[in-house]
């Protein structure tokens, strides 16, 4: 039998450079992947935005800044973790010079899944963070709520863990109640790097006395 391998996350980046599987390439002025370090934590967003599709990297704007901010805030900050987006070409529309963002429709977030599903298998991640409705449903079927699935983990398809929080720029948009979404999505990566800790506990040799 000759054994699979496993996707490398440098591959799937090239092979995904060229992605035709949507329409959403066309407008878009590039793929942009994840990024990151493997093996750790996995935060999933839900597609890149202006200033994600034109750097080619993920969570550079005022969302992924303030995302850092808050992995640094819930002591993740020296964690291991992977960056990604449901869905990889940037859906916009136009309001006079600017570009706005466009909800990914269900047939485009389906059709982004399977680079999504190879970087799981390529970054095998200890758990994953779904930030937001779009990442939870890619993950976890059309029908996830983020109301109904905070506070606790979730088991993926496979038995993989998964917490689903907000999006970042849900805190942003939040006006007057922006300090109280900071908070839910602090605590709840604070959540995240209390399971990391209680799986790596879990994976360290009891050690026997001589």
């Amino acid at each position: 039998m000759v054994a699979t391998r496993r996707p490398s996350l440098t591959g799937l980046r090239r092979e995904a450079a060229g992605c035709t599987r949507c329409p959403l390439y066309e407008n878009a002025t590039q793929t942009v992947f994840g990024e990151g370090r493997a093996g750790g934590l996995m935060l999933v967003g839900e597609q890149p935005g202006d200033q994600e599709d034109r750097a080619g990297r993920s969570f550079v704007g005022p969302a992924g800044r303030l995302l850092r901010e808050l992995l640094d805030e819930a002591g993740l900050g020296d964690e291991r973790i992977y960056l990604t987006n449901a869905v990889k070409h940037f859906k916009w529309r136009p309001r006079g010079t600017r570009r706005i963002h466009d909800k990914p429709s269900w047939s485009e977030v389906t059709a982004c899944r399977h680079w999504l599903e190879q970087e799981l298998e390529a970054a095998r991640p200890e758990l994953v963070v779904c930030l937001g409705a779009t990442a939870a449903q890619s993950l976890l079927g059309r029908s996830a709520r983020v109301g109904a699935l905070r506070g606790s983990p979730v088991a993926l398809p496979g038995g993989l863990p998964a917490l689903v929080t907000i999006h970042p720029s849900a805190v942003l948009r939040a006006g007057e109640d922006r300090h109280a979404r900071r908070g839910e999505l602090l605590a709840d990566l604070e959540l995240a790097r209390e399971t990391l800790a209680r799986r790596g506990s879990r994976k360290r040799p009891k050690v026997t006395s001589a």
